[in-house]
């Protein structure tokens, strides 16, 4: 006989897919097992045994046939054994119903059709390998430890119960990876609430690094692979096919079945044309397997009834359910995760195919649907990762002596932060989607806050907390995500500073609507790209001291609620594009400090309205195309700063020198050619700054400004330095490169202050100094 392993290959797949065969698609797979069976059987007969016995009829005449009787013997016809063999194979081919003789092949090759075809969408290459995967992430999935502990946490179902109950199944139909789903590990998370992540716990209370790495490895592929499978319906389309191919095979073979199988006859009359070779032309045969076939025939018909009734129920199932659609509802209510998603297309209706076998996969896997269960786990992977020991070594002190760390593109805050009782400066550069947890209030001397492209949600006691201690926020931003609306309830804060692209409606309807609740507010900076100043801004002109407005180079205008800023002692307006000084800033009688850096100022005609300002101490004017000085200058007796450097002006007027507080004069980089000896009155000037111009002598009434520590004359056109440089016996910093001297006065020795790191020169024209001056200069 054939043994029917040897047909398996029709049939075989990986013992992993039976989770996509529904009880159907089994039950018809026993079904194809028993058709086949009677086909290999009917063949085996068909082989081995004689197919047909013949024997010739002719009519005796009545005396033959007495003595026929008489002498009870069989009629004598004269054939041998190989005559009677041709007749039955004659009679076999002319005579025997095709139907009879070929039955057992047919019911073998519809069986091997009907297997073949249940499992065609298991070896087609456009369906099989998106199966393969998904076979693959549902069974690492199951056995995943982060799956038993986040169902655990949400709705207290018992991990050790469930995983003992699924285990033994899961092995033997789904092929795992080594190291993965480990028994205690998973039994030992069923009850760990999120906040004692960060705990110092034995290890057993929670998932490890590796098995925290494969859980993240396990989301990546399960997003990637849904936002794959979810485009297309080839899964859906080859099973409906195959299926609807099974029903029309059904109708086909039941009919033709139906009307032939009564051809399958025991007696078959045979006339053929051999009388010149047997002597014979009529025959009578005996079909010998006749009997049994007929009764296989009949077995073989009710199989396939019973096989198409039940490709009838696929059909209507398939149909009249939406199989490209897969809600989570019931996952939802019963697990309280709502965030899952519901699926569409193939991965919608691989899901359905699961939930025939056991919705538990489904509802296990819908775990790595979840972004929320997908973000403490990142959560707990951070934890691991970012301990507070290593935390505590990134500590560094910033630019305002605050203890300060700092946190680069991290896929989220780390708990172990809110251990650091120290920290009072965090600093969060492209971290997103993250929530600041209630345990903020931990840190008691956290004071400031700088989020850098962030998007952040607060908890409720958070909110509290830093509403009470956060004194500094900085925020630097490229949509209104990244702009944390909790700011504006911040009644503690004394420093806003905000970076980022505004267009007038969103700076007045979205950034400044509540800056009005900042009581405490002092100083508030902003860089972006306005065209006039809020009102908001106007709105806590009562207490705020210091406004840093950055422009992008777009024109600012409209300045006249700066009158309304009556409090300001420091104002910065940075490349807003100004042609003119605004008229608003003289109603600033208590400005201290301007800065009018980078715009297009040409003219300062109206500097002489700086003299009602009687608090002006620092001003600058750096970076514009300024041509001239007025004279009006030496009406400003209180300045202390002026900042003139990087401009287009060429000659000193003698009056700026009437300034005679003047501590700090930056001149560099312009083209002036001459200091006029009025300079010798400023006896408080100690920073003088006159490189990148085009001076060829300096007056002696220089060196009468006896205060001076910094001097830079660098890239002039200064040929001789004079011995006067004696004077200066505070001088620390010198500088006189790029000029055309040929020696250094011996009297620079004079100037004790002076080492050789503060005196900037080359080379070669320091050792033009007599050797006991470069020792002393050299000496620390």
């Amino acid at each position: 006989m054939i043994p029917v392993m040897e047909f398996r290959q029709f049939s075989e797949q990986q013992p992993a897919f039976r989770v996509l065969k529904p009880w159907w698609d089994v039950f018809t797979d026993y079904l194809s097992v028993i058709m086949l069976m009677i086909g290999v059987f009917g063949c085996t007969l068909q082989v081995m045994q004689d197919k047909i016995i013949c024997l010739p009829q002719r009519i005796l005449s009545p005396t033959e046939n007495i003595r026929a009787q008489k002498e009870m013997k069989g009629l004598k016809t004269d054939l041998d054994l190989q005559q009677y063999s041709f007749i039955n194979q004659m009679c076999y081919e002319k005579a025997l119903h095709w139907y009879a003789k070929y039955f057992p092949y047919l019911v073998l090759i519809h069986t091997l059709v009907f297997m073949v075809c249940s499992n065609f969408w298991f070896k087609f290459p456009g369906s099989s390998s998106k199966i393969e995967h998904f076979i693959s992430m549902l069974g690492k999935c199951f056995d995943s430890p982060w799956t038993t502990r986040a169902l655990s946490e949400v709705s207290g179902e018992n991990p050790e119960e469930k995983h003992q109950k699924k285990s033994g199944t899961l092995r033997s139909n789904i092929a795992m990876s080594p190291g993965e789903g480990d028994l205690e590990t998973t039994q030992a998370l069923r009850s760990i609430p999120e906040k004692t992540v960060v705990a110092d716990k034995p290890s057993a209370s929670v998932l490890d690094k590796k098995e925290g790495e494969q859980a993240k490895a396990l989301f990546e592929k399960v997003k990637k692979f849904r936002l794959h499978v979810e485009e297309g319906d080839i899964l859906y389309l080859m099973y409906v096919r195959q299926t609807v191919f099974k029903v029309f095979k059904f109708l086909l073979i039941i009919m033709y079945n139906s009307s032939l199988v009564n051809e399958v006859q025991n007696r078959v009359r045979c006339e053929v044309e051999i009388q010149y070779m047997t002597g014979y032309k009529d025959f009578e045969c005996n079909h010998t397997m006749a009997h049994l076939f007929s009764k296989l025939s009949y077995c073989y018909l009710c199989l396939v009834a019973v096989y198409g009734l039940t490709s009838l129920y696929a059909s209507y199932w398939l149909f009249y359910r939406s199989l490209k659609e897969y809600s989570f509802e019931y996952v939802r209510q019963e697990t309280g995760i709502n965030d899952i998603p519901d699926v569409k297309n193939d991965f919608a209706f691989m899901l359905h195919m699961i939930d025939q076998y056991d919705p538990l996969y489904s509802k296990r896997f819908a775990v790595f649907l979840s972004e929320v269960s997908e973000n403490k786990l990142k959560q707990l992977n951070l934890n691991h990762e970012w301990t507070a020991e290593k935390l505590r070594q990134r500590l560094q002190t910033n630019a305002n002596n605050r203890l300060e760390l700092q946190l680069f593109m991290l896929p989220g805050l780390p708990d172990t932060v809110f251990e650091l009782s120290e920290l009072q400066s965090l600093k969060l550069e492209i971290i997103n989607n993250v929530t600041i947890p209630a345990s903020i209030s931990q840190l008691e001397d956290l004071q400031e806050l700088s989020l850098y492209q962030c998007s952040l949600k607060l908890h409720t006691t958070a909110t509290f907390f830093l509403k009470e201690n956060l004194k500094v926020l900085r925020v630097k931003f490229d949509d209104n995500r990244e702009l944390p609306h909790w700011m504006y309830g911040l009644r503690s804060l004394e420093e806003l500073h905000l970076i980022g692209s505004l267009s007038p409606d969103a700076s007045k309807n979205i950034v400044f609507e509540s800056l009005r609740e900042m009581k405490c507010l002092k100083t508030l900076s902003l860089k972006s790209n306005l065209t006039k100043i809020p009102q908001s801004i106007v709105d806590v002109s009562s207490h705020l001291q210091r406004l840093y407005l950055q422009n992008d180079g777009t024109k600012l205008v409209m300045l006249n609620n700066l009158k309304k800023m009556s409090n300001l002692i420091e104002l910065e307006l940075v490349r807003c594009d100004l042609e003119r000084i605004p008229h608003a800033i003289f109603s600033l009688t208590n400005l201290q400090e301007l800065d009018l850096k980078e715009n297009n100022l040409r003219s300062i005609e109206e500097i002489i309205s700086f003299q009602h300002l009687r608090k002006l101490t620092c001003l600058k004017l750096w970076y514009n195309s300024i041509m001239y000085i007025p004279e009006h200058i030496k009406k400003l007796g209180s300045l202390e700063r002026l900042y003139f450097s990087n401009n287009k002006i060429e000659i000193l007027p003698s009056h700026l020198f009437l300034c005679n507080k003047l501590r700090y004069l930056d001149l560099s980089n312009n083209d002036i050619r001459f200091i006029p000896p009025e300079i010798g009155v400023l006896q408080s000037l100690q920073y003088f700054s006159v490189t990148y111009n085009k001076i060829e002598n300096l007056p002696d009434e220089l060196f009468f400004c006896k205060k001076l520590k910094t001097l830079k004359l660098g890239k002039n056109s200064l040929s001789i330095l004079s011995p006067k440089i004696s004077y200066l016996a505070l001088l620390t910093h010198l500088e006189l490169r790029g000029n055309h001297f040929e020696l250094l006065p011996k009297e620079l020795g004079c100037c004790r202050t002076l080492k050789r790191s503060g005196l900037v020169v080359e080379e070669a024209l320091f050792e033009t100094l007599p050797s006991d001056v470069r020792a002393q200069m050299k000496a620390e």
